[in-house]
């Protein structure tokens, strides 16, 4: 459990290498990014319990992408189609993306086809995106209160366009409680990166 072990500790020096021997050695790609992704799982356990801050899982979420890097060609893209297409990002006006890029590396860890937007993006530019990549699921982040008002536009302007349907959204930020998420119409909210795979694997269950 080396692999898991420089997850958890942020090992980005190390990760290469012994991702290179457990290949050499007839590990499958799928069985080393399950192992990976056990370190990623227990990097949000570390982290919910205020064990692990906010530097010392940004590292661990490095090792981990530094990881997926070396696998990515060896794995199936339908299976990450399987387990979910998602689209992330900030809304206009917001510039923090810290949390968001820490969602979008855990969400890729546990296997998810993400494309992660950035931030300060216009309702206009999640349409364009949704039209084109069609995701299961879209996450949007707003980390102040002048701009989580804007996550209602994205929704209602999903809603005009008619890309609403068949898919689920998801919210998160500082900004947001359980109570505002249900008030503009978001189908579930996650508190931090940890609860978003939580919450996004459950949203896939619901679609099967």
């Amino acid at each position: 459990m080396e692999i898991k072990e420089e997850v958890i500790k942020g090992g980005m020096e190390a990760i290469r290498p012994l991702i290179e021997e457990g290949l050499k050695k007839g590990r499958t790609a799928e069985d080393i990014l399950a192992e990976m992704i056990e370190g990623m799982h227990e990097v949000g356990e570390l982290f919910e319990r205020k064990e692990y801050y906010v530097p010392e899982t940004l590292l661990s979420a490095h090792t981990m992408m530094l990881g997926l890097e070396m696998l990515r060609p060896l794995l199936s893209v339908e299976k990450a189609a399987e387990r979910g297409r998602v689209i992330v990002g900030a809304v206009e006006s917001d510039i923090h993306d810290i949390g968001l890029n820490l969602v979008a590396m855990f969400l890729e860890a546990a296997g998810f086809e993400i494309y992660n937007l950035g931030r300060d993006v216009p309702t206009k530019v999640f349409l364009e995106k949704a039209e084109e990549l069609d995701p299961d699921v879209v996450g949007v982040s707003a980390m102040m209160s002048t701009t989580a008002l804007k996550v209602r536009e994205v929704i209602e302007g999903f809603e005009k366009a008619g890309l609403r349907d068949g898919r689920f959204f998801v919210v998160g930020g500082a900004a947001f409680s359980e109570e505002l998420a249900d008030e503009i119409g978001a189908d579930a909210y996650a508190q931090d990166a940890k609860k978003a795979v939580e919450v996004f694997q459950e949203l896939m269950k619901r679609r099967k």
